[in-house]
């Protein structure tokens, strides 16, 4: 595989002095090409069919003001921690902040903040302790702290970092995708047959957009409706959408960011009563699980995407939201 004919990944400063966060990818390898489409006939055998619900299961985070902690700079709501969330808004005048989560597993993740309401940030590091830092930049790469606290998280199961929606996967009851995911659920037979139609669709009518991803905007964060009215996306957007779609389905799902061989990259992965956490999976034959990237499936011909993709070991993971 040749990467240098990939899209070079625009790389946005995070915080403090030299963290890096996803704004785009590298296409594709490969020509471009929809991914060979399958049927759910395979699938449909986990279920009845028709048995599923696709009532559409839109958790809203609420910033109840049950527990709080905060300062003249930032206010941090943590009433819903055993519900995988803390929800945070920047009361200073600094024109960029970032607010900064540590948790257990020692894996930092940053955020922009804005200015006025809150954002919703996921805890998805499961139980223990969480540092919660505010920064404001100071001048070029600099930041300073305008507030931290330590929390200690009881997550009430593992699964609800992964079934509310966040400033990664931002939606709501009226968004578009949340229709569009029930439209698509509808008649399935298991929650198998929910993620091969949301899989298809998603590969099959979204285009890889090279130009966004050569120059995407500073802080770009998906939008969700506009993915789906303009048909395009770089990965980061494939991979929100399908998180949408299937969280407001009850499907627990994590939107994973790390690399793709040398190229930073989107990917997901999902959990299905039948078969437990599945990893970056792409499709279920009636036997064996292969590894998911909406990005890669939508673009590239599934014999190259097998080859590419592997054991998995041209993925390496640096955070689950």
């Amino acid at each position: 595989m040749d990467f240098k004919k990939l899209h070079i990944f625009a790389r946005v400063l995070l915080c403090l002095f030299s963290f890096t966060l996803l704004a785009g990818c590298g296409s594709p390898p490969g020509e471009t090409g929809l991914y060979e489409k399958k049927t759910s006939e395979a699938a449909g055998s986990a279920g009845d069919k028709g048995s599923w619900d696709s009532t559409p299961k839109v958790l809203t985070p609420t910033a109840d003001g049950l527990v709080t902690y905060g300062n003249e700079a930032a206010l941090i709501d943590a009433s819903h921690t055993q519900d995988g969330y803390i929800m945070a808004t920047y009361l200073g005048s600094s024109s960029k902040v970032k607010l900064q989560i540590k948790g257990p597993d020692g894996v930092t993740y940053t955020y922009d903040m804005k200015q006025g309401g809150y954002d919703t940030f996921p805890l998805s590091a499961g139980d223990g302790s969480y540092d919660i830092g505010v920064y404001e930049n100071i001048a070029g790469d600099k930041y300073s702290t305008a507030f931290f606290q330590t929390i200690d998280v009881q997550l009430k199961d593992e699964f609800t970092p992964f079934l509310y929606p966040n400033q990664f996967v931002n939606y709501n009851k009226d968004t578009e995708a949340v229709a569009l995911a029930q439209e698509l659920s509808a008649g399935a037979g298991s929650g198998l047959d929910v993620v091969t139609n949301i899989y298809h669709y998603v590969i099959d009518n979204i285009s890889y957009d090279d130009e966004k991803a050569v120059d995407p905007p500073t802080g770009y964060l998906p939008d969700l409706d506009e993915t789906l009215d303009t048909k395009k996306g770089i990965c980061f957007d494939y991979a929100s959408l399908m998180t949408c779609m299937l969280r407001s389905q009850g499907i627990p799902t994590k939107l994973q960011i790390g690399f793709s061989g040398e190229i930073k990259h989107a990917w997901i992965s999902t959990y299905l009563e039948e078969t437990g956490w599945v990893d970056n999976i792409i499709e279920f034959d009636g036997r064996d699980w292969e590894l998911m990237d909406p990005t890669f499936a939508a673009n590239t011909d599934a014999a190259q995407l097998k080859k590419y993709i592997g054991d998995g070991s041209n993925y390496t993971l640096q955070y689950s939201r």
